[in-house]
């Protein structure tokens, strides 16, 4: 078992490189639009679990969940290459709604009427006899 603080470099160092690969050596069509969101690395080093998104929404999170899981097997020996560890941890890929979460709840805010703020009482004065 590794520290915290030891599982925590590995998830960052993991999720550095993974965003690398994605972006300059994968070239499934399905993994165009991903990003990396989070990654967990348990602190015995067997698993990480790595969350996604995209901006094609989760309309398209099956079919890029299934390609990420396809290239799986070459992702974790690219990773293994680049990242020295006794031994490699297996991936575990996990849609993550967060980003669409946020958008709906920016949607809603501006959605709603802008109220003006009430003057307070001491402020109401100095501007009327300015």
């Amino acid at each position: 078992m590794v520290s915290k603080m030891r599982a925590q470099r590995v998830s960052e160092r993991i999720h550095e490189e993974l965003s690398i690969l994605l972006l300059m050596e994968v070239a499934d069509p399905r993994l165009e639009t991903v990003s990396i969101t989070d990654v967990r690395v348990d602190r015995e080093l067997a698993f990480a679990n790595i969350y996604v998104s995209s901006i094609e929404g989760s309309d398209a999170a099956h079919e890029i969940i299934d390609g990420l899981k396809h290239a799986s097997g070459f992702l974790r020996r690219e990773l293994a290459h680049k990242i020295q560890l006794r031994s490699f941890p297996r991936l575990r890929f996990y849609w993550d709604p967060t980003p669409e979460h946020v958008d709906n709840i920016d949607q809603l805010l501006a959605s709603l009427p802008k109220i003006e703020p009430p003057i307070p009482p001491d402020e109401e004065e100095t501007s009327l006899d300015g």
